[in-house]
């Protein structure tokens, strides 16, 4: 249940559903598999798979949905040699170089052919909503796949008005300051070993990994001029994270105390309790450091310069 990844995003004018009323909305997007001549499909699923049939998990102000996406995989170079192979059949047999248009169209049945024998990649994506912060946090290494799920969301709830979460301190500007001054560095966060500098010229991306940050070298290549684009951050032992320039977190991972609270809880060996029980637990977690992440990078910002996501 443990997120891995988050996208943050602001809500703004969040309209009030109880639970009910939300879950009888996600069952009207809930998933169906996909048909033979669809390329992918985007729906609502129980969070905790065949364990439970609720397409809403809430807990004191936490709520948890899930969407499943599945996808047909069919390569472009199988469909292409697949054209090239008919079109030169047919230019063989009419003594004749096809059209472009004609090359098209060979495309087009090729693809519908082939399309229902493809593999399916399923994938589920974690969302979770904080009714009280008016955040929500999409479990997904891609922003990409998160405002799928966003888009989703909106169109079971009829609109939904959200903003990527910004800081007032542009995320880099704030990892760089912590990386060159360790002074400047909040009293209960760590750095990592992990880290990613940008140059403003040609000069190209610099990753490095299990490296010391307040080591000589690192202090050379942030002199030079180089910023901090992603760091490995830890806070109080409670959650560590790879801290990126669009102030997503990644690579998340949850303290041992934590780990050891959920295991240490009595669940009576129920799927739906263990679920509940980690979502909660991690739920509470992910705001607290979140509150104080924000207030280290000066504050969320005002929502005058946001990009709502369409």
């Amino acid at each position: 249940m443990w997120f891995k990844h988050l996208h943050l995003y602001r809500l703004h004018g969040a309209p009030a559903l109880d639970a009910a009323t939300l879950e009888a909305a996600l069952s009207e997007q809930a998933f169906r598999p996909l048909g033979g001549s669809e390329p992918r499909r985007l729906g609502w699923c129980a969070p905790a798979g065949r364990a439970g049939t609720q397409l809403l998990h809430e807990l004191q102000g936490q709520r948890l949905i899930t969407a499943l996406r599945q996808e047909r995989l069919l390569p472009a170079s199988v469909v292409r040699e697949e054209v090239d192979e008919r079109a030169a059949e047919l230019e063989a047999r009419e003594g004749r170089k096809l059209r472009r248009q004609e090359k098209l169209g060979i495309k087009e049945q090729v693809y519908e052919e082939l399309l229902p024998r493809a593999f399916v990649r399923t994938q589920k994506v974690d969302l979770w909503w904080d009714v009280r912060r008016g955040l929500i946090g999409v479990n997904s290494s891609s922003r990409k796949r998160a405002e799928e799920v966003l888009d989703l969301l909106r169109e079971t709830l009829g609109s939904l008005k959200v903003t990527p979460l910004a800081s007032q301190t542009l995320p880099m500007r704030a990892m760089t300051g912590w990386l060159v001054d360790p002074g400047e560095r909040p009293a209960d966060l760590v750095l990592g070993d992990q880290v990613e500098l940008k140059a403003k010229g040609d000069d190209g991306v610099l990753r490095a990994r299990q490296v010391d940050l307040d080591s000589d070298e690192i202090q050379r290549l942030l002199e030079s001029g180089r910023q901090a684009s992603k760091l490995a951050l830890e806070i109080e032992g409670r959650l560590s994270f790879v801290l990126h320039d669009d102030l997503a977190l990644k690579s998340l991972r949850f303290g041992d105390a934590l780990i050891d609270e959920a295991n240490n809880s009595d669940d009576g060996d129920d799927a739906l309790v263990r679920l509940e029980t980690d979502f909660l637990l991690m739920s509470q977690a992910l705001g607290e450091n979140l509150d104080r992440l924000i207030d280290w990078l000066g504050g969320e910002a005002g929502t005058a310069s946001d990009q709502s996501v369409a």
